[in-house]
């Protein structure tokens, strides 16, 4: 068979994310899979069986990164690397993340049977903890393996339980030997649903991102005064989840005041001490920002702590904000992305050139090497919950695009 003529089983593809699906599987269909939690244990092992089938060079680094590399006729080459996450957010979805691994597997696969030898070496990638949603923030493995975040502070994040990364790291067995330490990469694809609704929207199959936008993270504490509610008159009260709800709904309103394309949100928030008849005293909550600009990102921001400076002050409810994570925009390899878009149309899938705008592992691996990703729809838009999904057919072609994208990047000398 040509290599034009190569095409992934999509059947095999739908059973390796069937398989998956059903480590850490929910009632309603999802999957609750937190990085470093038993069930991210139970999908590692079978992933690696998987990889060991193909006979690959298996590899495990002191973040809990796995890769599998396949050999190239010229193994003194840089790889191409392709890769995701498997780890999922709390009551998320089947496809989220698994979905660019087990498409780059499959791809793998294909090669494997049809005896394929590339000029270049081929690595497969699970990158740890990219939700965030266990540990804070988002991309940890590949933040530390590309160099932008550093080794020993990502090991000393602790989950609401107060467990470290570290310590759930060994205990799951998955502190590898080897270093978390970029090397010379080729280029790298990642191929995932898209998390939104442009695609169903433009009834496109494929999208081609030109980059991801720039990712804001902060956490805001305030303190107020508990007190018992019924004999505490209203006024004088010092309520720091009244402060807090004037906050949240300020961060709401920001994208209007800034009259640009940004988004806000508020998506975690504890309060304690979380009892009805006790006014509460202390709050925290979280503030996530995003925009292909990142300068607007900023002045966002800074009008936010203006706001919330002032009302905390007036409810008498002292507040402390920290920067917890900040990513730039990331504008993918020109040249690839183009490459995605040719062989969508050699493949006769509609196709659309588009912005990304969750985070994604490829942001880090941008600042690495030339890079790229490859989106199929997500029905309804819907992502991070139970009822995300996609269809098999889109599955498969997006694997058959990141099939012909690995081969002739591969295939450089």
């Amino acid at each position: 068979m040509e290599i034009k003529e190569l095409r992934v089983n999509g059947q095999r593809l739908r059973q390796s994310l069937e398989r998956m699906a059903t480590i850490g599987a929910t009632p309603a269909g999802g999957v609750h899979r937190l990085a470093l939690s038993d069930e991210d244990k139970e999908a590692r092992d079978l992933f690696i069986r998987w990889l060991k089938d193909l006979e690959l060079d298996v590899t495990i680094d002191e973040m809990g990164n796995i890769f599998g590399r396949r050999g190239g006729r010229n193994n003194d080459l840089s790889p191409v690397m392709s890769g995701s996450h498997m780890d999922s957010q709390p009551s998320g979805g089947r496809f989220d993340g698994i979905l660019g691994v087990m498409g780059t597997l499959e791809v793998l696969r294909t090669l494997h049977e049809n005896q394929v030898m590339t000029e270049r070496p081929i690595v497969i990638a699970d990158w740890t903890n990219e939700e965030g949603s266990r540990f804070s923030p988002a991309m940890v493995g590949s933040g530390v393996w590309a160099g932008a975040l550093e080794r020993n502070w990502a090991y000393s994040r602790t989950d609401r339980n107060g467990n470290r990364f570290e310590d759930e790291l060994i205990r799951i067995g998955y502190k590898g030997p080897a270093p978390c330490e970029k090397w010379p990469v080729h280029c790298y694809y990642e191929y995932h649903i898209e998390q939104g609704p442009i695609l169903e929207r433009e009834q496109k199959v494929i999208g081609a991102p030109k980059g991801i936008v720039c990712l804001h993270w902060y956490d805001v504490y305030l303190e107020g005064e508990a007190n018992q509610v019924g004999p505490t008159p209203m006024e004088g009260r010092h309520d720091a989840l009244c402060a807090a709800a004037e906050m949240i709904l300020k961060v709401n309103e920001l994208p209007e005041r800034m009259g640009g394309n940004l988004v806000s949100t508020v998506g975690e928030i504890q309060s304690y001490p979380n009892s009805r008849n006790i006014i509460p005293d202390k709050v925290h909550f979280t503030v996530d920002i995003r925009s292909w600009d990142d300068d607007q990102a900023m002045s966002a921001w800074k009008l936010l702590r203006e706001d919330f400076e002032a009302i905390a002050s007036r409810r008498g409810c002292p507040i402390k904000m920290e920067e917890t994570w900040k990513v730039e925009h990331s504008p993918f390899d020109e040249k690839l992305v183009q490459r995605i878009l040719n062989i969508a149309d050699q493949l006769s899938y509609s196709n659309l050139y588009m912005v990304s705008g969750a985070g994604h592992d490829a942001s880090y691996m941008n600042q690495v090497c030339p890079t790229a990703m490859i989106f199929v729809p997500s029905i309804g838009g819907r992502s991070h919950v139970e009822v995300e999904n996609t269809n098999w057919e889109d599955c498969e072609a997006g694997a058959n695009t990141l099939l012909h994208a690995i081969i002739g990047s591969a295939q450089e000398s």
